[in-house]
């Protein structure tokens, strides 16, 4: 908090002498470089003979981190103002938010007024808590935002400044600086801001590169960036080692002999399966398809649907999937481009777990997994000196092997207790779709579709099943109706939209009443 001399006058509106104060919101998201924005915004104000004085109010409802950083200002007159702390409902000239959905949130809590504030924002997306707990698509229309800005704003500067700053190689606080620059929203030059970057002292080339195209972006003399389309991917493509050449030519081959529709989502569908555990395990996956295919027809909606659905259910999560991908290098590149790790910075990493009795039992091998959950004795024991929430350092070399060991088991899966519930399970789901197809394909595709609400593990994955199951019990009523495969959908769908299990529950009673 920068705080200034003992408070004389204050003033909303221009007073005799001029000093109107103008208030700045900048909403953040832990590790964007709020902070430094902040003190790069103060330090253009003192420089251009204006008071200036900026709070930080820290919050981790949203998404562990999310920051309002809040400055006024007012030209120097000789006497000292009186500042707020924190912005006020219909009191923000200037609103910065640093993604798209704080900018979202900034219009619902009124700090963006008609005819008043100017908003900018970039348009990128960093989901967050209340989005990645759906237990469907619980992503918010980023339109809707954006639609919702032009009416709430008296000025609108939109565009994906993460995207600009990451093709400067810098990070998103300089393209927002640039961005407020090009906005006019303050009465400073363009080269006042750059004179702050540079008396920075780290990263300044970079940042410059950054601020300089967001300006042009916001000025309109530059396009702002767009999405690049992704390259479709019809086959997978792994690196194979020799000794696997032939038996992956083979399940290629197989899928060229499916039909030509399902190519892609059987490809996708293939390379997650090997990559989740080995080579004969692709050939079962394409054993399902291939049973599937057999009773369908064009346009192949419900092979398409069983590519998707059987790799899903065959990959399932567990320790041994958890290992692997916290100990993969692609990981570690992500999270180093995520936090904009610099050549002279070193990343440390911190990984979270909470292995349960259950957990630990159903990694060990059928036989013995089973003999210790018959043990209460055992269960309570290690239940008061091992469950409890571990951290491990994957940056260390101890931390890392450990979680490296796990993963070198995968090998073991198909001994273990897991994989044992897990496919009894898959077993009995896949036998129902296919004698459903026979007759019902639509049914059949929704019957697929439902293993949608299996996911994650511990609780989550718990919950997953019990829905399921009750979602599944309803077959029997539904399967001789012709509009069956709608009301199993419904079904699904308030399964996924309601954590607490209400929705599916008045759904379920809807669909006994006219079964009677």
């Amino acid at each position: 908090m920068n705080m200034q001399a003992a408070p004389i006058i204050a003033r909303r509106s221009p007073g005799p002498d001029g000093e109107k104060i103008i208030t700045l919101a900048a909403l953040a998201v832990g590790g964007q470089g709020g902070g430094v924005l902040t003190n790069w915004i103060v330090a253009v104000a003192e420089a251009n003979g204006y008071r200036a004085q900026s709070t930080s109010v820290a919050g981790v409802a949203q998404r562990t981190g999310a920051t309002i950083y809040y400055v006024e200002m007012c030209r120097d007159t000789g006497r000292t103002p009186v500042f707020s702390l924190s912005p006020s409902i219909g009191d923000v000239d200037i609103l910065m938010a640093s993604e798209l959905m704080e900018g979202g949130r900034a219009i619902m809590r009124g700090f963006v007024t008609p005819g008043r504030t100017t908003l900018i924002a970039s348009t990128h997306r960093i989901p967050a808590v209340s989005e990645k707990i759906h237990a469907g698509d619980g992503r918010v229309d980023g339109a809707e935002v954006i639609e919702a800005m032009g009416i709430a704003a008296d000025h609108v500067v939109a565009f994906d400044m993460e995207t600009v700053a990451k093709a400067a190689g810098s990070v998103i606080s300089s393209s927002l600086l640039g961005a407020l620059a090009g906005s006019g929203s303050l009465p400073f030059s363009r080269e006042s801001f750059e004179n702050v970057i540079r008396a920075s002292g780290r990263g300044v080339e970079a940042s410059l590169r950054a601020f300089g195209d967001a300006y042009d972006i916001a000025k309109g003399d530059k396009a702002a960036p767009t999405a690049e389309d992704a390259p479709a991917v019809i086959l997978p493509v792994l690196n194979v080692p020799k000794n696997l050449k032939s038996k992956w030519t083979a399940l290629e081959v197989r899928i060229a002999n499916l039909p030509q529709e399902t190519h892609e989502m059987v490809g996708l569908g293939l390379q997650k399966v090997v990559d989740y555990q080995d080579i004969d395990y692709g050939a079962d996956y394409l054993d399902m398809v291939e049973q599937i295919a057999t009773l369908d027809v064009t346009p192949f909606d419900l092979s398409i649907c069983a590519a998707k659905y059987c790799a899903r259910a065959l990959c399932y999560d567990d320790i041994l999937r958890v290992a692997d991908i916290k100990t993969r290098a692609s990981r570690m590149e992500r999270v180093k481009n995520e936090v904009v790790v610099k050549d002279d910075q070193l990343l440390m990493v911190t990984e979270y777990f909470h292995p349960r009795f259950e957990e630990f039992t159903t990694t060990l091998p059928t036989s013995i997994g089973r003999w210790l959950q018959r043990r209460k004795g055992l269960e309570a024991f290690y239940t008061k000196h091992f469950d409890k929430g571990r951290r491990v350092r994957t940056d260390s070399l101890s931390g890392f092997l450990m979680l490296w060991i796990v993963s070198s088991l995968r090998p073991y899966r198909r001994k273990l207790l897991r994989h044992k519930s897990e496919m009894d399970h898959v077993d009995t789901w896949f036998k129902t779709a296919l004698s459903v197809a026979k007759d019902n394909p639509a049914m059949a595709i929704e019957i697929l579709t439902n293993y949608r609400l299996i996911k994650g593990y511990s609780d989550t994955h718990v919950r997953g099943h019990s829905k399921f199951a009750r979602v599944m019990g309803a077959l029997d009523m539904l399967v001789g109706r012709s509009d069956g495969a709608d009301w199993m959908r419904r079904l699904r769908v308030a399964a996924l939209d309601d954590v607490k299990g209400d929705a599916l529950d008045g759904a379920l009673e809807t669909v006994k009443s006219f079964a009677r």
